[in-house]
């Protein structure tokens, strides 16, 4: 017997997973930086709009790099995960898959946890 062939549109979900994948690092970095600006105008207390600004960017950046995150895992995987649910569960035993699912949960949980209590409400005030 031989093996199914991925469907043309789990390859193109496959490589679209394999380029953001291949950003992971770079979004990384961008949160981590996200997070030291937000870091520093609390512990400066800027405004509380500058602070808003930066936690909502945090939230951007934390975003982007779960979703890289969870695509690095989807790519690891490879093609025939996206159409075959035993394929991928057999996949996802893995001690690599397991690895980026860890990650990929633990920046999901961070950014839970911040949009819960670090973005902080700014008060409406009406134009005149």
């Amino acid at each position: 017997m031989r093996r199914p062939k991925p469907s043309s549109e789990a390859e193109q979900q496959h490589q679209a997973d394999v380029a953001l994948s291949g950003r992971r690092g770079e979004l990384l970095d961008a949160a981590r930086e996200a997070e030291g600006k937000f870091r520093q105008a609390q512990a400066r207390n800027a405004p509380d709009t500058e602070v808003r600004r930066l936690a909502e960017d945090l939230d951007a950046a934390l975003t982007e790099a779960m979703r890289a995150a969870y695509a690095a895992q989807r790519a690891e995987i490879g093609p025939r995960g996206y159409d075959d649910r035993i394929f991928r569960r057999k996949a996802m035993a893995t001690p690599k898959v397991h690895a980026l699912t860890a990650e990929a949960e633990h920046l999901l949980t961070l950014r839970e946890t911040h949009r819960l209590n670090g973005i902080p409400s700014v008060a409406f005030e009406p134009a005149p």
